[in-house]
């Protein structure tokens, strides 16, 4: 059971709720503080006292007062007006992370709201409930508006949801687990749309994701090593102590301990002086993405335990202060940057296909075929490889750079943060496709070297691997293979790295 208090989720623990289905619960102390600051609210309505949001309209219609007796039926219309996302919808998992960033953004106690719609938030985590929301029309700035819109529709009956399986009315889902709807009053529709918590769900899964894909990668680029008789020379640990980055010299630790039993890597003039950047410097440019990854995760971790409404409201002192936390810009700007290094990991894993098919850049059958000329063999995965990393090198683009001011000029820079996030997590998935096509590949080659004498870590995960794909002994449809080794290498435990490194 993980416990919210707002203030100390962490990675691991949103990946034990998202993908593990970890059910959730709320810290007494985090509730007695929702509590509080919802009776503040409650006063200063009482008072009849301006309030952004609470009984003045929003952007541009904050200085249209609302009556006592409207505050509800504005938050509802909120709702309503701006559930208005269009595209493709955000998986179950982004959903989800979702649903678990908003609650504990909210469970801090600044955002006016009553403990019923936190509680609300849970018990839809906890039922498996989880809303259908649209990945586009987000400008990360107020928010994520229109997708967390899109959630809240589904705290309220209306909308659609993912339920046991299916897409079914939100309606019907609330019915079968006994759960009412919200009806929502004062503050409590701004407070569940006004925050980040799109574009970080997005960034956290990718995380997730891209973390276990590093590992992955440094055991397929160390098959590789095999199958083009690298040389392990260059990940001597002391070439990288001489440069300080400390995950370069992770990344040739882990390279060497791979290795160590291999006997088809060389040592430097065995074969050849030195090889190839792209085996050369796998420590190097795998080291700068895990620096990259490492940076980003404490920028995420931050988001996740951050208090993203507007207006806030301070119980201590009873006052309501307009800001701007809602704006995605750190968020934005750090998964922009994560881009980066999720274009090189598939950059410089691309090169390495080359190399094992490319018949004038090693001694192998050409395109690793096995009757070269009447059979392609591996020719045409290289296109795709190639394809995947020419659309990542678009999808770098910073999405951050750009604003466009929305709500007749009120809200005039925005962050565009959630398309970053967007991006990276489509990256992420072309990443993991070049990394497949790299992997059959290896597979290949190695069957041609040798595999007596592969090293124990990628002896055993080539058998893995070859559970999913048989050896390619004719031309075959290629696109089922890498579809099959890409759904093993994101979803399947056989393929978490530390089962391959044990002994």
């Amino acid at each position: 059971m993980i416990q919210l208090t707002g203030e100390h989720l962490t990675l691991k623990e949103v990946e034990q709720v998202v993908f593990q289905k970890e059910k959730v619960c709320l810290s007494e102390q985090a509730l007695q503080n929702v509590q509080e600051n919802r009776k503040v609210v409650e006063k200063m309505i009482h008072k009849e006292e301006i309030m952004y949001g609470i009984n003045t309209g929003f952007g541009k219609f904050s200085d249209v007062i609302i009556k006592n007796e409207d505050v509800n039926e504005l938050q509802l219309n909120l709702i309503r007006s701006h559930a208005c996302g269009v595209g493709e919808v955000f998986s179950e998992e982004i959903s989800r992370a979702m649903l678990l960033l908003r609650a504990n953004a909210l469970v801090q106690g600044y955002s006016g709201i009553r403990q019923v719609v936190i509680e609300r938030l849970i018990q839809f985590l906890n039922a498996e409930i989880h809303p259908v929301i649209p990945a586009q029309g987000s400008l990360g700035a107020s928010g994520d508006l229109a997708p967390l819109a899109h959630l809240a529709l589904a705290l309220l009956g209306e909308g659609e949801v993912f339920y046991q399986g299916k897409k079914v009315f939100a309606k019907k889902a609330l019915e079968a687990e006994e759960i009412d709807p919200i009806t929502l009053q004062a503050k409590e529709g701004l407070a569940l749309i006004n925050g980040t918590q799109a574009m970080t769900a997005v960034g956290v899964v990718t995380l997730i994701e891209f973390e276990k894909l590093l590992y992955q990668s440094e055991l397929i680029a160390s098959m590789t090593m095999e199958g083009l008789q690298g040389i392990v020379t260059a990940f001597d640990d002391e070439l990288h102590q001489v440069r300080g980055h400390q995950e370069q010299i992770d990344v040739a630790n882990r390279m060497r301990k791979i290795l160590k039993t291999s006997e088809l890597v060389t040592e430097q003039g065995e074969v050849r002086i030195q090889d190839a950047y792209s085996l050369r410097c796998i420590p190097q440019v795998l080291g700068a993405t895990w620096q990259t990854f490492n940076y980003v995760k404490t920028i995420i971790e931050t988001e996740m335990n951050a208090v993203t409404d507007n207006p806030l409201i301070f119980t201590d002192r009873e006052e309501v202060i307009s800001g701007g936390n809602f704006h995605g810009q750190p968020v934005g700007m750090a998964l922009d940057f994560l881009k980066i290094g999720i274009a090189e990991l598939a950059n410089i894993a691309e090169r390495r296909i080359e190399r094992l098919v490319n018949p004038q850049l090693n001694d192998l059958p050409p395109f690793l075929s096995p009757n070269p000329g009447l059979e392609s063999g591996a020719m045409i995965m290289q296109y795709t490889a190639a394809s995947l990393v020419s659309e990542n090198k678009t999808l770098a683009h910073p999405a951050t750079v750009d604003s466009i001011p929305s709500s007749a000029n009120q809200e005039d820079h925005v962050s565009m943060g959630t398309i970053a996030a967007r991006h990276a997590y489509q990256m992420l998935q072309n990443t993991r496709n070049v990394l497949s096509i790299e992997f059959i590949c290896a597979m290949q080659a190695v069957e041609y070297r040798n595999i007596e004498k592969m090293s124990k870590p990628t002896r055993k995960f080539y058998e893995a691997g070859r559970e999913i794909v048989p050896t390619i002994i004719k031309d075959r449809i290629f696109s089922v293979d890498i579809q099959r080794i890409y759904k093993w290498l994101q979803t399947s435990p056989n393929s978490d790295v530390s089962i391959y490194m044990e002994g």
